[in-house]
């Protein structure tokens, strides 16, 4: 349990694969590869550990991710100790427009939940466009995320994989919300400013005077693992 405040929630690790100047993806309609075979298996690890995945609806509408463990050794593992085949789906959106035929909708035999996250105004339009396929949830007026980790904690959520996007990660890091933090870095610049980032501006808890501390690094061919554990995780 982590609470920090907040009241009880699932331990958070937001993971994100990035170029060396810090984007996400390039401009193109094309989704760019970041992580070469070694570094997408260790994602998958993680997520087989999880017991749910969370991406915003923008990552869902540009990516289009099953958000699936690939791994028949990990899901038997997994059956094996009474749990679905891969972890609950999350995802977050404050339109609730989304298109139930993307990948994250789809069903698969002993799926996890798929649960929405909506604002109180969103919630009807996200009933009307996926409530058939995954479970609405109003998530207060503006969407709160002390109010998304609560209820997830409530459906035995306890340990919260975080993929992306920008948005998400920025408002889950600057609510001080992340326990964990891997960053896989790959060898090229993209080097385009209208292409999204790792992080956009904001007030993070963790600056030049409280540090993140550097819990792991590891080489997985040209990409680099750099595993932090922010100071609010550290701390009893």
């Amino acid at each position: 349990m982590t609470g920090h405040g907040a009241g009880p929630r699932p331990y958070v690790l937001a993971s994100c694969a990035m170029s060396v100047d810090g984007y996400i993806d390039d401009a193109t309609p094309a989704r760019l590869l970041l992580s070469n075979g070694e570094d997408f298996d260790r994602v998958d690890e993680v997520r087989a550990s999880c017991d749910a995945l969370l991406v915003g609806a923008e990552t869902i509408r540009r990516d289009n991710p099953r958000l699936l463990v690939r791994s028949e050794v990990r899901r038997d593992a997994r059956v094996a100790a009474r749990l679905p085949p891969s972890p609950a789906k999350v995802t977050l959106s404050v339109s609730g427009r989304l298109d139930p035929a993307s990948s994250f909708f789809s069903a698969t035999v002993g799926d996890a939940p798929r649960l929405v996250y909506c604002p109180s105004a969103a919630v009807a339009v996200a009933k009307e466009a996926v409530g058939g396929v995954a479970t609405v949830v109003d998530a207060g007026a503006g969407l709160e995320l002390a109010e998304v980790l609560a209820d997830l904690w409530g459906r035995g959520i306890g340990r919260l994989m975080v993929e992306g996007g920008t948005r998400v990660l920025t408002q889950l890091l600057t609510a001080g919300f992340v326990d964990e933090l891997h960053l896989a870095v790959a060898p090229f610049f993209v080097g385009q400013p209208e292409a999204p980032r790792f992080v956009a501006g904001g007030v993070f808890p963790w600056d030049a005077n409280r540090r993140m501390r550097l819990a792991e690094t590891r080489q997985m061919g040209d990409v680099i693992l750099l595993r932090y554990l922010p100071p609010i995780a550290t701390e009893g």
